[in-house]
Order: C-alpha cells, then structure tokens, then sequence
C-alpha cells in the first residue's frame, strides 16, 4: 500500500475503515462458533458502528441460512429416496 493510500484511508470516518484479512478471518472463525458466533453474528448485521463488519455479517448470515437451506432440501431428498423404497417392498 503507498503511503498515499495509507493517508487516504486514515483521513475516512472510523465508520467506514476497510478491515483487514486478519480481521476477516478472526470475524469468519467467531461466527463459525456454534451459539456464541450466532449471538455475534446477528449483533453485527444489525449494529451501524462500523459499515463494512455490518456488510460482512450480513453476507455470512445469507450464506448461512443457504447451507441450511440446501441441507434441508438434501435431507428431504434422502426422506423422500428412503419412503419410495419403503412403499416398493
């Protein structure tokens, strides 16, 4: 990063800093936390402090409820798979 960079981002409200990978990856592994991360997780998709960590939540939140989605409709598929072969025999 240049030093004209450096300076651009330290004159930007605290609200709207980038994040750094670290900090990506910190965040990514407490949300992954089974009820702690959840708590977190939804306190940051609703907090306005820091507009970018909000905008992480909220995507990792979607992704979220897709994988359970997903899993839901594979669990159905596995239910629907074994009741046909039940009603065969």
């Amino acid at each position: 990063m240049t030093p004209k960079e450096r300076e651009e981002i330290s004159r930007l409200p605290e609200k709207y800093r980038p994040l750094g990978a670290w900090t990506y990856f910190g965040y990514t592994v407490l949300f992954s936390i089974p009820l702690i991360g959840i708590i977190c997780l939804i306190i940051f998709a609703c907090d306005g402090s820091q507009v970018v960590r909000r905008s992480f939540a909220r995507s990792y939140f979607c992704v979220l409820i897709l994988v359970v989605i997903l899993v839901l409709i594979a669990m159905a598929a596995g239910l629907g798979s074994q009741v046909m072969n039940a009603l065969r025999q």
